[in-house]
Parts: C-alpha cells; structure tokens; sequence
C-alpha cells in the first residue's frame, strides 16, 4: 500500500468517524462533480456502489435520496424497477451558484459597488427565510435589516427573490463606487458582517487535512487505483465545498493580505487535477443510466480549475 493510499483510507476514515454522517450532503457532492457533467442521470444501484467504500451503506442511500426529493434537490423517474435520479431544477441552481465557486476560483475586478437588500418591509414568517437565502449566496449584514454583497448583481439578487416569493416586498439597491475607495473603514465593515477569522481557520483545517495527500502524489507516480482516485476526488471536493458555502467570495481589496482561502483553491486545484482522469475511468465503468453507461464529460468538465487534461 502506498503513501498516497495510507492518506485516502485516513481521510475515509475521519469522514466515517463523524456523527451524524451528512449523507446527504455527501451525494449532493456527487452529483455536482460527477453526474452532472455526465448528462445529469443515474441509477440508484450506481450511486450504492460509489457511496460505499466512503462508508455510506444502501439503506443510507435510500433515505438520503428520499429526503432530497422531498427536499426539491432531487427528482426521481422509475423505469421498469429501477430508478433513476437526477437534479431538479431547484437543485441545478443551487448547484450552479455553489458549484462555479468551487471550481472558479479566479476573483473578478471589483468596481466598489455593493448590492444592498433591505429586508424590513418583509413579513416575518418570510424575513428569516429570505435572510438565509441570501447570507447562503453570500450577503453580510450591514445592519439590522439591511444585507450587503459586494459583486452579486441587482437582477441576480431579484431573480432569487422571485423564486421566493419575495421580490415585491424586498427594496434591493445598488450603490455607486466613491473614488477613490476608502479601504481602512471598508475592511473593518467587513470584518464586523462576516466572520472572516472563522473562516480562515475552516481553510486551515482543509489545508492540514489534505496536504500530505499533495505530498504523496507529487512523490508518486500513479500511486492511487482509479477507485482511490474517485473517492479521494470526492472527499477533497465535498470538504472544499463546505467551507465555500461559508465563503462570501469578497473581492482581493476587502480581504486580509495573508489569506489562506488562496491557498485552499491552489491546493484543491492542483490534487485534483493529477487525479481527475483515473476518477473519470473509474465512473465509466460503474455509472449507468436507464440506457446505458454514463455519456462521456461535457466540454465544461475540462474547463474547471482553469483546464484539466
């Protein structure tokens, strides 16, 4: 047994050692790296056959699934006996919005704009909802009432509360960039709506959680089977992905100097890039949907992390 396979059964077993086991969680994580970019679709068999070498068993699997679809992340057709899942609607824009973040690290200029939504017309039964819809896309809150996101545009923060329901009640804003921008006060604003040093400790965890993974790959030359790589591909992600939920995605201006959120990306980008393809090989041969194999990656799969091979 390798070096490189010694920390994938290590990071197996710290992910079977929590309680509750996010199963859920987990399967979502795999349908946004693995099944989307294959046509959105598999079996349910498929999904016992990959989740259980991460320790998640068929009776699991079952209930997570059913909690999803009944959760709107997932919808299910039945063909014959078996069935088939996918992402719904709902879940596609969910994993869209949290998923490009994963994969897309890259930071666009900042123009000084933010987007303001005041939530104080809102009825109470729905404020909270809508409150955490949008600190879930990434707003602070500015003060009571009024949340703030520095590169969501207005139209895209409307479209959300439209889906909501909310959109009328909801005064949203956009303010206009003074120059020059003023950084002292906007950083200490910053640092008062979102928890940045929380933060920054989750990206530490992440870092020592999956650094010597890096160290063994750079020092071994196919180390890992094509099984290892699917399984160490999905646990870097799942646990990248959770800490990017957290990430309000803040421009380079607002955010401290030494900031390990770069280096959690670079991180991420380089292990997964060295082990994509035998995790793809290892999908080939193992998904399936009602007519057959999985089709092969859109070319959108290979653009992730600035291009994979």
């Amino acid at each position: 047994m390798s070096l490189a396979s010694d920390c994938v059964a290590e990071l197996v077993c710290n992910f079977q050692a929590r309680r509750p086991i996010r199963a859920g969680s987990l399967i979502i994580t795999v349908y946004g790296d693995a099944i989307v970019p294959r046509g959105g679709t598999v079996w349910l068999g498929s999904l016992y056959q990959l989740l259980e070498p991460i320790g998640i068993n068929e009776r699991l699997v079952r209930t997570s699934v059913y909690r999803l679809t009944q959760d709107t992340w997932l919808q299910g057709e039945k063909v014959g006996r078996r069935s088939y899942y996918s992402l719904s609607n709902a879940g596609r824009r969910r994993f869209e919005q949290a998923f490009k973040r994963v994969y897309h690290g890259q930071q666009i200029q900042w123009m000084g704009k933010w987007t303001l939504a005041m939530l104080t017309q809102l009825e109470p039964g729905i404020r909270q909802k809508v409150r955490d819809e949008l600190e879930w896309l990434g707003f602070g809150s500015f003060c009571p009432g009024i949340l703030a996101h520095p590169t969501l545009s207005r139209n895209e923060t409307i479209a959300v509360l439209q889906e909501m329901g909310a959109a009328e009640d909801t005064i949203i804003m956009q303010t206009e960039p003074l120059t020059p921008m003023v950084r002292k006060p906007l950083r200490l604003q910053v640092r008062e709506s979102w928890n940045l040093d929380d933060l920054s400790q989750s990206y530490k965890v992440f870092l020592d959680k999956f650094r010597p993974l890096w160290r063994a790959l750079a020092n071994e030359d196919n180390a890992l089977s094509e099984e290892e790589c699917f399984i160490a591909r999905i646990l870097l992600i799942h646990e990248y992905r959770k800490v990017q939920l957290r990430d309000p995605q803040l421009p380079d201006e607002l955010l401290p100097a030494a900031w390990e959120g770069r280096n959690a990306f670079q991180l991420c980008r380089n292990i997964y890039r060295a082990i994509h393809q035998r995790a793809e090989s290892w999908l080939d041969k193992h998904l399936e949907t009602a007519e057959g194999p999985l089709p092969a990656p859109t070319s959108s799969f290979y653009q992730r992390f600035g291009g994979l091979d």
